[in-house]
């Protein structure tokens, strides 16, 4: 009986790749705006919506 050789699967290490509007962070810059005229004063970071903060693209 002739021995056979046995090979193990390649580890998956591919990293996931970064969501494009927010680079990977997880956080967009979101305008603040005050007053009656509404004007922007400053940036505040907001969750990004389309990877909800995880940083990875959902598509890939």
């Amino acid at each position: 009986m002739a021995t056979t050789k046995r090979t193990t699967k390649p580890k998956h290490t591919a990293e996931p790749t970064p969501c494009i509007p927010c680079g990977g962070t997880g956080n967009v810059p979101t305008t603040v705006r005050v007053g009656r005229k509404h004007r922007p004063v400053g940036q505040q970071d907001g969750l990004c919506l389309n990877c909800f903060g995880t940083g990875t693209d959902p598509d890939a």
